[in-house]
């Protein structure tokens, strides 16, 4: 199976001076744990993340004052729509993130979650060592 295959294509945009309540309604609304940020000055892309809200609310920011920015990761893994489920899973495992960008050349197509790959690998079989299939 191939990311393509799990990954979200409806994504969730927003931009850098979005409040941390503004993206939290939204990520919410929409039933996804992270949203892509866009920010127009840099042409770069981030993502936000239910994570990171949920941290600077334990740091004690105010979520109607603090913006996306301050907690947008930048530095960013992006998977390609070719990439196999357990190449994204071994991309989120080692960098300890639970959510990938999903880029076909330039654009982005979709977001790729570990509840995504689940979803696909119990509903297809789940890998193991061999490249068997455990089948559900």
């Amino acid at each position: 199976m191939l990311v393509r295959d799990a990954m979200s294509t409806i994504v969730l945009t927003i931009g850098p001076a979005h409040t941390l309540r503004q993206a939290a309604r939204l990520m919410s609304a929409r039933r996804v744990g992270a949203a892509v940020v866009l920010d127009p000055d840099t042409s770069g892309l981030g993502i936000l993340t239910e994570r990171d809200v949920l941290k600077a609310l334990g740091a004690g920011c105010d979520p109607d004052r603090e913006t996306a920015h301050r907690h947008t990761t930048s530095d960013v893994v992006f998977a390609a729509p070719e990439w196999t489920l357990e190449e994204a899973a071994t991309a989120m495992s080692r960098g300890e993130f639970r959510h990938l960008i999903v880029l076909d050349g330039q654009e982005t197509v979709g977001v790729v979650s570990v509840r995504d790959v689940i979803r696909c690998w119990v509903a297809h079989g789940v890998p193991r060592q061999g490249g068997a299939a455990l089948t559900a």
